[in-house]
């Protein structure tokens, strides 16, 4: 018997929904502009910028596995945690983007401890959802208004920030300004909506090396890490090569920023319709149907003899509805996953599951970030200067070959998920 948590009222949802656009107005900034803003604004070479990025996403991956250890052995509830973390986040964000030129080792200081922060505030924030949604539909739901406003966050973000690092005279004082949204909308959170604690019927995994070897032993959790961590270097490398590919391919810098935007809308208009479609047939059939089309686009885009601006941005679009389907799946899948492990074993293990969920997804894109440094640095890229033929086609073949290979690997894993559209309503009957 799976006792699984009412739902929330719809308002609650909303505003807990609401929270990723704090997280995304952080996240967002470090995806798309922190290894643009260490090689291009610090100056340090790309296979050092690269470093730095691998670090900081690796002790990322740590610090999500610790934070989710932490809150599940405190017993206290994920709310504490959020309100208490809220504003250390929003000023470690700020110094982050405060290292002067040059300066690695500051860069590198301020990226842990941002990292840290954010693991002990988002993990919570994530855990939390297995108790306000009780449904895979629900849970399609909550995850569809999360990523919402995860997407009109990454929109501002994409199209602001480089404005606001010129208009306000550097990325401190802009990152400033998105601090400033994001902590009062994360303390919000943490006094407003209503926390439900696990059913009573369900153990609680008590150490961590029973709780991993339930994971382990959990076939639905390792098929969606395995999926979502291939899912999340193909998204990272199609991302962080736009600017890249918009400044020295095409020869148009201010089209990357553009495209940037225009992707994070993209995922504002897709995300509705994955939502749609993963509570009418399924996060599983939805997230198929998502690798098929990121699958189809790079082939197709590698046959445009001459491809444009245009031609790359609307291939780009594309990507990130292909990249929106597959966000809104593994959000869903994940506390179905949680459920799953807890029918089969009467023992319930639920932060850890999402720091070990978010500990594979962050060294996915560790390897990611560092997969660019490198390429570039064997490349011959130099940041400013012409490229030579073997740096364009680097940054092309990374774009495109390099996503395409990941979306197979997760199509492949995603195939062997156990979970279908009803399976966790038919092990509660």
């Amino acid at each position: 018997m799976n006792d699984m948590p009412a739902t929330a009222p719809r308002a609650a949802l909303l505003l807990f929904g609401a929270g990723d656009f704090a997280f995304n107005l952080y996240w967002q900034a470090v995806n798309l502009y922190l290894l643009f803003f260490y090689i291009d604004t610090l100056r340090l070479a790309p296979a050092l910028a690269g470093t730095l990025f691998l670090i900081g996403a690796a002790w990322d991956g740590a610090a999500d596995f610790a934070a989710g250890v932490v809150a599940e052995r405190m017993r206290r509830p994920y709310r504490w945690l959020i309100g208490w973390g809220a504003l250390p986040l929003g000023l470690a964000f700020v110094a982050m983007f405060a290292a002067p030129a040059g300066a690695w080792p500051w860069a590198l200081v301020a990226q842990l401890g941002f990292r840290t922060l954010y693991a002990f505030t988002n993990i919570p924030y994530a855990a939390w959802t297995t108790r306000l949604a009780g449904t895979s539909a629900e849970r399609s739901l909550l995850a569809g208004l999360r990523m919402i406003f995860g997407a009109v966050a990454a929109t501002f973000v994409a199209g602001i920030f480089p404005q606001l690092v010129q208009v306000m005279g550097g990325y401190a004082a802009a990152s400033a300004l998105l601090a400033l949204l994001g902590v009062p909308l994360l303390l919000a959170i943490a006094l407003r909506v209503p926390e439900r604690r696990p059913p009573p019927t369900i153990a609680v995994a008590p150490r961590i090396g029973p709780a991993l070897a339930l994971l382990a032993r959990n076939r639905a959790f390792v098929a969606l890490n395995l999926a979502a961590a291939a899912g999340a270097a193909a998204a990272a490398l199609t991302t962080q090569s736009v600017l890249y590919f918009f400044r020295y391919v095409l020869a148009d810098d201010p089209a990357g920023p553009r495209a940037l935007a225009a992707m994070a809308f993209a995922s504002l208009i897709a995300t509705p319709l994955w939502t749609i479609a993963a509570r009418r047939a399924g996060a599983r059939a939805a997230w198929l149907a998502a690798c098929g089309l990121a699958l189809a686009l790079p082939a197709a885009f590698v046959l445009l003899p001459a491809p444009g601006v245009a031609a790359a941005t609307l291939f780009l679009l594309c990507m990130q509805v292909a990249f929106a389907g597959f966000g809104l799946a593994a959000w869903t899948l994940l506390p179905d996953c949680v459920d799953w492990g807890a029918a089969r074993t009467g023992v319930r293990v639920e932060a850890i599951a999402f720091g070990a969920f978010a500990l594979a997804q962050k060294a996915a894109l560790a390897a990611a970030g560092f997969a660019i440094g490198a390429i570039y640095q064997a490349s011959g890229f130099v940041a400013g200067a012409p490229q030579t033929a073997t740096s364009l086609a680097a940054i092309r073949w990374l774009m495109l070959a390099g996503p395409a290979l990941l979306l197979l690997a997760a199509l492949a894993a995603i195939l062997a998920l156990p979970l279908r559209k009803n399976t966790l309503a038919d092990l509660a009957t």
